[in-house]
């Protein structure tokens, strides 16, 4: 298939070429040319926010009915929805997603989310607060006027997307900011933007212009500009907690609102009395979904001591069984990571788990087949301790670190004896004694025994997982500003 190209970006309603041209975007399962994607200035991205603050501040979009609100992104999901067919090889291709993934969780799941946000915007956004009676100290007291207190978008958001997912964590964005009456400038990830471009197309084709913007481009000055465009009000970004860190240090430095959706090292408890087979199934998808390259992934995986041995060693049977290669084969369980950098990157934190005495189980390398793309072994260490820096740091791999625990108290020191605290996931057939566990955690999500996630729970995570929460009606916290309007009771 011959390389696409996305050499355009998105400015007040107007699809243009890029002022620096295009770059080439990297199949990681062929390591070929997939694309072209717009590589644009720090000046267009200047012009994208000025253009998304008319849009705010004299365009239609935030004073219309929310009703219209909701109905034209109704539309734009439906119109996405029948271009999925036509976009899959396009995302496999930009992402080494395997197809059931790309074709589910990637476009399918980026058009429920414009869809269900669309929701936001039929919510009433006003308060009515009742006069009470005010102890006015030595002035005595005095009867408090009516009021209400009301919700208003917070403005311009810059909408930052990561590699792992980029469209379907665009949409999750895109969808609340406008729903609730905000205009957007998206900028995607540098190695995968093609198919976040093509969203944005789509959507725009339903709005005012310049209530959504696009930009891209392959150098980190084009998302610093962004976030420093004294344009933008609000910055939703998810990504590494490296990133995350500076965003926000730049956010703080102009009050700016941030909402920071970052790393994880997320603990994975087994307990004895759990059911293993499925504890074991489940805890393989580090290797099996997107080769480990998600921010929720149980790469620590706490054991009990009684059955630690066996678990393991089942562990790493299974990996042999496990299929990598081609996204598109049938049987493949097991992609390629998104680039070389990544892949070396993997490599490093592997060569320094054997370093501090770790053991490898299965895996620790790249595998003979297929012979290009950003392929490597699934992994699993034992015999690590929860200091080593393969069970603290996030590799974004198909890593796994074991590690026992003797008993309830420990496994739960261990968990939380980590930096991060994005997601839990507990594995008991006590169901009281794992939703305790659960309470205790220090996390922003918990699953007990497989329960998958749900998209009207809050999203985000405790310390350096990030900031704020969105997911659900709970985005409206993220995306609005809240003000009170007082006036005397006798009015």
């Amino acid at each position: 298939m011959s390389p696409r190209h996305f050499d355009k970006i998105l400015i007040d309603g107007h699809w243009r070429e890029a002022a620096n041209g295009h770059y080439p975007i990297t199949n990681p399962a062929t390591e070929e040319v997939a694309g072209f994607a717009a590589e644009c200035s720090a000046e267009e991205v200047g012009e994208a926010s000025r253009a998304a603050r008319r849009a705010f501040e004299r365009g239609p979009w935030p004073r219309m009915k929310g009703e219209e609100r909701a109905s034209l992104l109704c539309r734009a999901a439906q119109k996405f929805r029948e271009e999925i067919p036509a976009l899959l090889d396009l995302t496999i291709d930009e992402t080494g997603a395997l197809e059931a993934v790309a074709k589910d969780l990637h476009l399918a799941l980026a058009a429920t989310r414009i869809e269900n946000n669309s929701s936001l915007a039929r919510l009433s956004m006003t308060t009515p607060m009742e006069p009470i009676d005010i102890d006015l100290g030595a002035a005595g007291r005095g009867v408090g006027g009516a009021g209400e207190v009301l919700r208003e978008p917070v403005g311009v958001v810059a909408c930052i997307s990561p590699f792992n997912n980029p469209l379907a964590n665009c949409a999750g964005k895109v969808g609340p900011a406008l729903a609730l009456g905000n205009t957007v400038v998206v900028k995607p990830p540098p190695a995968a933007p093609m198919a976040v471009a093509e969203f944005c197309r789509v959507i725009d084709s339903v709005l005012p212009p310049g209530v959504l913007n696009f930009v891209s481009g392959s150098e980190a000055d084009i998302g610093q500009a962004l976030v420093a465009s004294p344009d933008v009000d609000m910055v939703s970004f998810t990504g590494s907690s490296a990133v995350g860190r500076r965003i926000q240090q730049a956010c703080g430095a102009q009050m700016k609102r941030s909402l920071m959706e970052l790393g994880g090292k997320s603990a994975n408890l087994v307990f004895a009395d759990s059911d293993q087979e499925r504890a074991l199934r489940n805890s393989m998808s580090p290797w099996t979904f997107h080769s480990g390259q998600i921010c929720t992934a149980p790469t620590r995986l706490l054991v009990e001591q009684s059955i630690y041995r066996e678990f393991t060693s089942k562990l790493a049977e299974a990996a042999a069984a496990l299929e990598i290669g081609d996204p598109r084969k049938q049987g493949v369980v097991v992609g390629p990571l998104i680039s070389a950098a990544q892949r070396a990157s993997v490599e490093r934190h592997v060569a320094t788990g054997c370093e501090e005495g770790a053991v490898l189980a299965c895996g620790g390398k790249r595998p003979a087949q297929p012979e290009r793309g950003y392929f490597f072994e699934p992994t699993l260490f034992v015999d690590a301790d929860n200091q080593m820096k393969i069970a603290r740091e996030e590799i974004f791999g198909p890593v796994i670190t074991a590690i026992p625990f003797r008993d309830e108290e420990e496994a739960i020191a261990l968990a939380n004896a980590s930096d991060y605290g994005l997601s839990g996931y507990v594995w008991s057939r006590d169901g009281a004694r794992a939703r305790r566990v659960a309470r205790r955690l220090h996390t922003g999500a918990v699953q007990i025994n497989g329960c998958p996630p749900r998209p009207d729970a809050p999203f985000g995570g405790y310390k350096q997982s990030g900031v704020g929460r969105d997911g659900g009606l709970y985005a409206i916290h993220a995306y609005t500003e809240l003000k009170f309007i007082g006036w005397p009771s006798d009015s």
